[in-house]
């Protein structure tokens, strides 16, 4: 069982990388190198923070042998020999020999820092790179990192000058190796006591919040309130870059030299675009250089980057607006059932994807009720108090982790407790929650923030290259300051609880920072006592108030504009579900009459297609639009204007406003008047 406990976790920790990255990058679309990058990143990671419990049990038993053959002499440091009858120690379960996990940790600590440093930066430039062959790219990419590699060359180049110039110092190797990982530990752990203290507030609090029903629904409203700006914003960037897509298609003709940039621009478009533009095309015409003017190969690097940006982010709304739709509903819905005689928790719609039949069986109408409505507020309650009572005790030892006499950190205490019994169970449990704990709330900080539209992890295979390259360099700039904070707090490491013990094999790789002394001594020790300030500005919502005043719609409970934007996000989701309401009951009338009457619907659907159809043309003829605008589609297939016709049901009329959705008027936000606040622009939505 020596290294059996150590190839488990390392094919576990694998997996459950693999698994987060497929949920938030998208396998197919993403180049290999990006997700290969990203997947070794994030796994270097999470093994760090679950393979270093079993070191510190491994090191707990090699003090126990040391303690056991020898005892430190009176006045000196050496050591004599006792017998090993007085005390027995116990081989933990999960032992690793000696000399594995100084190279594991060698391996993975370096690797990880020449992602986080060299690598992951280049490529992120390598992937926003607008060029259309790899030696573009990689170009583009070095002239972007130039001042970001050479401003780290300037300060090691002028740190290593003062040293050879100054007789005070004469650091080798071994020294200059430490101050390097000092450094790149320090602003790491100026950054992880950020995260740190937002997450410590916002995961019990959001929990608890997750207990109250009409929080998440008013919460819901608020963000489809901004969404749909944000998706609106997204279709009509995408409309102005489509349009300068079109006009270069059009200048640039099949025999020009730089006809081949076209194309791979072309291809990066929506389908629908390739189609219209490509209809348009008239190729037989040549290009002539003295009488048209063409664009330069600088600026199709730029559309072509143009390009994909602003498809990958009208993607990503309209998935997440899909999303947020079912989310809304389904909130709705246990609203309804909370007061259900039947005890059967009752859908309005019907799930889209096909449901598990393993699921379906267990988790039966009554059982969802049950779930939804009754057990899991309660436990989201009781999660939420344990989740505070962690935060409180890391509060409280990150500001009394550097006392040894008496111990105030309560880490050290269950450690030290632990560690006269030699429980070695308990000892790496302990170990694992605390430093999981400590995980959870930093990474869930990096996968909450959002950095305007150039940084944010979008889950359902949303996230675009530049974002997971990003969440790969923070991790690994994280977690090595996480894990030493972690040994700091247990008392493991030898600086802070200033005992002559065998150290880490993790803190063996760090080396001493004894030869930074107002880093060890100093930064190292009191800066995490920053934390209990950033609690208290998150617990009082200090950076969503500033947000709120620089403009930013935050959700706050006591704001106007939250108000505003809950009812216009209720009215928007309010007409999405009546249209999918009508929807499903034309389908359910198209299968009643095709069970009934068979292929006479064959004859009837085809008289109604033709004069749809003239119907259609009547209007194009009555229409000034110009045809070199690319506008979207209506968003209405052909069938569902055969069922509009087919089934004449009489729509919503308002007194205010004859439309029935309100994104087809020009009007903008919702008011009490049938007007819309949130929309700057008029005609914004005519085309949805």
């Amino acid at each position: 069982m020596s290294g059996a406990a150590l190839g488990l976790e390392i094919v576990f920790v694998f997996f459950l990388a693999l698994f987060l990255l497929h949920r938030y990058g998208d396998f197919k679309k993403q180049h290999r190198l990006v997700i290969v990058a990203t997947l070794l990143a994030w796994y270097l990671c999470f093994l760090i923070v679950f393979i270093l419990p079993l070191d510190v049990s491994t090191t707990i038993y090699n003090r126990c042998k040391l303690a056991v053959n020898s005892s430190p002499a009176e006045g000196n440091g050496s050591y004599v020999t006792l017998a090993p009858s007085k005390q027995k120690c116990f081989k933990p379960w999960s032992y690793i020999p000696n000399g594995i996990m100084p190279i594991f940790w060698r391996v993975v600590y370096w690797t990880s820092q020449f992602l986080t440093w060299i690598l992951l930066p280049f490529m992120q430039s390598y992937a926003r790179s607008g060029g259309f062959s790899i030696t573009g790219k990689i170009k583009t990419a070095l002239i972007e990192n130039a001042i970001y590699y050479g401003t780290y060359l300037l300060i090691f180049g002028a740190f290593l000058i003062y040293v050879a110039v100054n007789p005070n110092f004469s650091l080798q190797w071994n020294q200059l190796q430490t101050i390097g990982i000092a450094a790149a530990n320090t602003w790491g752990l100026f950054l992880l006591v950020l995260l740190l203290g937002y997450g410590l507030v916002e995961i019990p609090r959001s929990h608890w919040n997750g207990a109250k029903r009409g929080y998440l629904l008013m919460k819901t409203y608020f963000k489809a309130a901004k969404l749909m700006t944000e998706k609106a914003d997204a279709e009509e960037n995408l409309e102005d870059i489509m349009e300068e897509v079109r006009k270069v298609s059009e200048s640039i003709k099949y025999n020009h030299p730089l006809r081949k940039c076209v194309d791979t621009i072309l291809k990066k478009c929506p389908t629908e675009y390739q189609e219209r533009m490509g209809r348009n095309m008239d190729d037989y015409e040549d290009f002539d250089e003295r009488q048209n003017s063409y664009p330069s190969e600088k600026s199709l690097v730029k559309l072509h980057k143009q390009v994909i940006y602003s498809v990958q982010r009208h993607r990503r709304t309209q998935v997440q607006w899909q999303i947020l739709l079912e989310q809304a509903f389904y909130l709705e819905d246990v609203a309804k059932n909370e007061t259900s005689a039947t005890r059967q928790f009752v859908h309005t719609f019907h799930s889209q994807e096909p449901e598990n039949k393993i699921i379906q069986y267990f988790y039966t109408p009554t059982v969802e009720w049950y779930w939804e409505c009754l057990l899991r507020p309660w436990f989201y309650r009781v999660l939420a108090v344990v989740l505070a009572t962690f935060s409180v005790i890391v509060v409280w030892s990150e500001c009394t982790f550097f006392s040894t006499k008496p111990v105030l950190s309560l880490f050290a205490v269950f450690i030290q407790l632990a560690e006269k019994t030699y429980n070695y169970i308990y000892i790496e449990m302990a170990c694992f929650l605390t430093i999981f704990f400590l995980s959870i709330c930093v990474y869930s900080t990096v996968f909450r923030i959002r950095v305007f539209n150039y940084y944010y992890l979008a889950s359902h295979h949303q996230t675009d290259a530049y974002s997971l390259l990003f969440s790969g360099m923070l991790f690994c700039r994280l977690t090595p300051p996480l894990c030493l904070n972690f040994l700091g707090l247990t008392h493991m490491d030898a600086t802070i609880s200033h005992k002559n013990t065998q150290p880490t094999a993790y803190t063996s790789i760090m080396g001493s920072m004894r030869v930074l002394s107002f880093i060890a001594d100093g930064f190292y020790i009191y800066y995490p006592m920053l934390v209990v300030i950033l609690c208290i500005a998150t617990y009082f919502s200090l950076g969503t108030r500033c947000l709120n005043l620089l403009g930013f719609q935050q959700f706050m409970g006591d704001s106007e504009m939250t108000s505003d934007l809950i009812d216009e996000g209720k009215e928007l989701i309010r007409r999405e579900k009546r249209k999918r309401q009508r929807q499903e009951e034309g389908e359910n009338r198209r299968r009643e009459w095709k069970e009934r009457y068979g292929n006479r619907d064959d004859s009837t659907r085809n008289r109604v297609v033709h004069t749809d159809q003239k119907e259609s043309s009547f209007s194009e003829t009555n229409t000034n639009r110009p045809l070199s605008k690319y506008t979207r589609s209506n968003g209405r297939t052909e069938r569902d204007r055969i069922e509009l016709l087919q089934d004449a049901e009489p729509l919503d009329f308002n007194a205010d406003s004859i439309n029935d959705d309100p994104l087809e008027s020009d009007s903008g936000r919702y008011q009490p008047g049938g007007r819309y606040l949130s929309m700057s622009r008029s005609k914004i939505f005519d085309d949805v």
